[in-house]
């Protein structure tokens, strides 16, 4: 179970990695449950947001891929318990050096974010 918990886990890590880079909020919207808020700091600056106006950002600006980045995010650690994981990523992107705890739950089947807290890193 917990192999199978894994896969599924990072098949969904997999789509917001690729939701960000791209720039694909419908694929980046499938990952996270509905209520999710999203809390950070980015250079000192308090971020707070539900998921609409999060998406709402990446919808408007540019997308690592069409800045020509090269993809380097990647899973540092999972932590699963039952229907409950934490994962820890690296996500370096537009000038940014972000690290992110994303905590899941499993619910009706399906792996989704329930909140992510993050933190740009000098």
């Amino acid at each position: 179970m917990y192999n199978e918990n894994r896969k599924e886990i990072e098949k969904v890590i997999n789509n917001y990695f690729e939701g960000i880079f791209n720039g694909n909020t419908a694929q980046l919207e499938s990952c996270f449950h509905e209520n999710v808020f999203i809390y950070g700091d980015i250079k000192g600056i308090e971020y707070l947001k539900g998921i609409g106006e999060y998406l709402e950002g990446i919808k408007t600006r540019e997308s690592p891929k069409d800045l020509k980045e090269t993809f380097k995010m990647k899973i540092i650690g999972v932590d699963i318990i039952g229907n409950i994981a934490m994962v820890k990523l690296h996500v370096p992107i537009l000038g940014y050096n972000y690290y992110d705890y994303l905590s899941l739950t499993k619910i009706n089947k399906d792996w989704k974010i329930v909140n992510k807290v993050f933190a740009h890193v000098d």
